[in-house]
């Protein structure tokens, strides 16, 4: 099993580039199986999820072609199997976007129930009413969700769908499930977040008819066919973010190239106000940091409030910085595993409930730690980058879900890090 080995102190100095987004990526494989023709995503991270994706679909018959430019040709034209089978989708949630594009084209699938990060309970009942309201009919039965069509029809039926929460997921299953609908699906309650307009334009090039994509409520009138094309994946504003937290935590100045600010409004102002100096223009974001920066409290929300995607890092960056500062989660129960782990390293940090106080510390300490979870690794990279001394990380497959070769991209701009078995 790889970890990472990280000696801390080294300030990060120079250029990076920010992947493509895996939030944006993986639903949008899933949208090339709306269409019998060929689709081409640009800009395709390589991710252990994505990888994972990718033989999900092809075990379903689809021709999935992986270029060296990072692009992903897709032809579902040949799609035999529209199933997803646990074995392929045991650790990765994102499989539950594979049921609506299914079902949609096909008028029958099966997929199981999905898996990935242990960090709080993720219901896909939201997706199941939503797909019923359109007139499917779904059984969950020994792990699986089974949907079909009523019998004599062959299209699901738009309808007006609001979730009882706002859905990420949900919204990309109903809007791929809508595409191919007989009418109009209103998705009352949407998901805004930029990766949801991104599969929207995806969708738009493929000839859907969509309105309101990065709203609150979103309009599709379904069409009897999608068509193929090329589209490119937008850039992952959490890994971006993620290098933000990092260099202002090593006193760092970088560019991101393809970094978008404008996803990331809520993380830059904190860092601002924590007295990192930001810097933005079309296609990257500059970040530099001169000495110990000032705790900040916030609270996890939707977009585009502050990201629950961004918590762990920000708080690594808390647990070195002036003063003391509040983090509040209110989207998973159990976004604060990482906790522990920083404290190993010499944070000091209290937890009740949804809340964790911190209180910064001038130094950490390196030692040997375990990653929980995907956004649990990248914090406690941070803390090894400027803790004293040496920091092992262990279970570093979390990491490599979500982000794209991020020990070469840190060691690039001066990180003292490498990947060891």
């Amino acid at each position: 099993m790889d970890k990472l080995k990280i000696r801390g102190g080294n300030r990060l100095m120079g250029t990076l580039d920010v992947a493509g987004a895996k939030n944006a990526a993986l639903p949008e494989l899933c949208a090339a199986l709306l269409s019998a023709e060929p689709v081409t995503l640009c800009n395709v991270p390589r991710l252990q999820d994505v990888s994972t994706m990718l033989k999900l679909i092809r075990n379903m018959g689809v021709s999935a072609e992986h270029h060296e430019d990072g692009s992903v040709t897709l032809n579902a034209g040949t799609l035999n199997k529209p199933e997803a089978p646990y074995e392929l989708v045991k650790t990765m949630r994102a499989s539950v976007l594979a049921l609506g594009p299914l079902l949609a084209r096909f008028g029958h699938a099966k997929v199981s129930l999905p898996g990935g990060c242990a960090i709080g309970s993720r219901p896909v009942d939201q997706h199941i009413k939503g797909l019923q309201a359109m007139g499917a009919l779904i059984t969950v039965d020994h792990g699986y969700m089974l949907a079909s069509l009523p019998e004599g029809r062959t299209r699901l039926k738009g309808a007006r769908i609001t979730t009882d929460m706002v859905t990420v997921t949900g919204t990309e299953n109903f809007m791929m499930a809508a595409a191919l609908a007989e009418g109009e699906t209103v998705l009352e309650n949407a998901a805004q977040e930029p990766e949801i307009p991104d599969l929207a334009e995806m969708l738009i090039q493929m000839g859907a008819k969509i309105e309101g994509h990065g709203t609150r409520r979103i309009r599709i009138q379904g069409v009897e066919r999608l068509h193929g094309c090329e589209h490119q994946v937008v850039a992952d504003r959490i890994e971006a973010g993620t290098f933000l937290c990092a260099v202002a935590a090593t006193g760092g100045d970088v560019v991101l190239r393809h970094g978008r600010a404008d996803h990331l409004e809520a993380v830059i102002e904190k860092l601002r106000d924590a007295g990192a100096t930001i810097e933005a223009g079309e296609g990257f974001i500059r970040v530099k940091s001169d000495g110990r920066l000032k705790a900040q409290s916030f609270r996890t929300t939707e977009y585009p409030g502050f990201p629950t995607d961004m918590q762990a890092q920000f708080m690594a960056l808390n647990c070195i910085s002036q003063g003391a500062s509040k983090v509040t989660e209110t989207i998973f129960e159990n976004r604060f595993m990482h906790v522990n782990e920083l404290v190993r390293l010499g944070a000091h940090i209290q937890i009740d409930g949804k809340v964790s106080v911190i209180e910064g510390v001038e130094k950490l300490s390196g030692a040997i730690v375990m990653a929980t979870d995907l956004r649990a690794s990248a914090s406690l990279v941070i803390a090894g980058l400027v803790a004293e001394g040496e920091t092992i990380v262990d279970r570093i497959y979390h990491l490599d879900r979500g982000y794209d070769r991020m020990e070469a991209k840190l060691r690039a701009v001066g990180a003292d890090i490498e990947r060891i078995q």
